[in-house]
């Protein structure tokens, strides 16, 4: 009997309207268009991809924040939809945001901002909330006299640790990791990855992480995925992705790392500084007006996700593969 991934993303899509100006017709823009991705339980995925790609949105998507135009969410092999759809995402799926400066309240103490999810889901008694705060105190690795703090008398690290306590006090399966170390100190951004590393084997928690930066996800991610404006252009092991990207726009995201060599100077990712507006994108492939390699159908066919090995690329004319 095969084993269902504990998240699927089947055709997902979000389509808002919005205005160019105040007396101008609203338009449709499409931040996630037909995404479709199957997480094995356990396993992390990076989510990469340029500033507005639709990253944030498709997070927003699986934390419940928003609901889908289109397409399906399922956890477990079960799709997730009623009147009670949020409720029952917030209980399997949890956040951890990018900036613990402000995605926690300022005026509450550390045991309170912790027990807010068991208060909201109605889960124990009072008693038993406060033993469960101090355990997962422990367990990110905070004494248990912060609980009695307040976020603006600790460190980013620490509030980052109160992140991820909350984020976990409830058990849930899944984390959505949307940049979690981008707000810290470079000193401290490698304690909180070994933590999130640790949890993973500890909990067996399944990761989506969203990041800019890709020695992150090169050290944390199983499988990589890799987003243009509003679709999942590569979808491959990471170990793949990095030894060999087949999609143009891939290749040109890991040419864009500084490397630590000055002789090397500023890389040139040849793509331009101006991003496609995703109100009227272009026609065909959405990358092809960036792409080195576009040709002329490449402007007219939008190319469909093709089995490339052990993932999928959407692209008419993939990078050879190296030996």
């Amino acid at each position: 009997m095969t084993v269902p991934p504990i998240l699927e993303l089947k055709d997902l899509a979000k389509t808002y309207q919005v205005r160019q100006g105040m007396f101008s017709p609203k338009l449709p823009l499409k931040a996630v268009d037909g995404v479709s991705l199957s997480i094995p339980r356990g396993e992390t995925l990076g989510l990469v991809g340029e500033s507005g790609c639709g990253k944030s949105t498709l997070a927003k998507l699986l934390l419940g924040l928003e609901k889908p135009t289109a397409g399906e969410i399922l956890v477990d092999g079960v799709a997730v939809s009623g009147a009670s759809w949020r409720k029952e995402l917030s209980r399997r799926i949890q956040p951890i945001f990018q900036d613990p400066y402000s995605s926690l309240n300022p005026r509450k103490t550390v045991r309170r901002i912790v027990a807010m999810p068991l208060e909201v889901h109605g889960i124990a008694t009072a008693h038993e909330r406060a033993r469960m705060v101090e355990e997962i105190l422990d367990v990110v690795g905070l004494p248990r006299r912060a609980a009695d703090s307040t976020p603006n008398q600790m460190s980013g690290g620490q509030r980052q640790r109160v992140a991820i306590a909350r984020a976990l006090v409830m058990r849930p399966e899944i984390v959505i990791c949307d940049e979690p170390t981008s707000a810290l100190d470079v000193s401290v951004q490698a304690q909180i990855l070994n933590l999130l590393l640790e949890l993973r084997r500890d909990f067996g928690l399944t990761y989506v992480f969203i990041s800019h930066n890709l020695a992150v996800v090169e050290h944390l991610a199983d499988r990589v995925a890799v987003m243009y404006l509003g679709r999942i252009v590569e979808d491959r092991p990471a170990a793949e992705v990095f030894a060999g990207p087949r999609h143009p726009y891939t290749r040109a995201l890991l040419e864009s790392v500084l490397t630590p060599d000055p002789a090397l100077g500023v890389p040139d990712t040849r793509l331009g500084a101006v991003f496609p507006n995703p109100i009227d994108p272009p026609s065909g492939c959405a990358f092809h007006p960036r792409c080195p390699h576009a040709a002329e159908r490449c402007r007219g066919d939008a190319p469909a996700p093709k089995a490339d090995g052990g993932g999928r690329v959407a692209c008419h004319y993939p990078i050879e593969r190296t030996a």
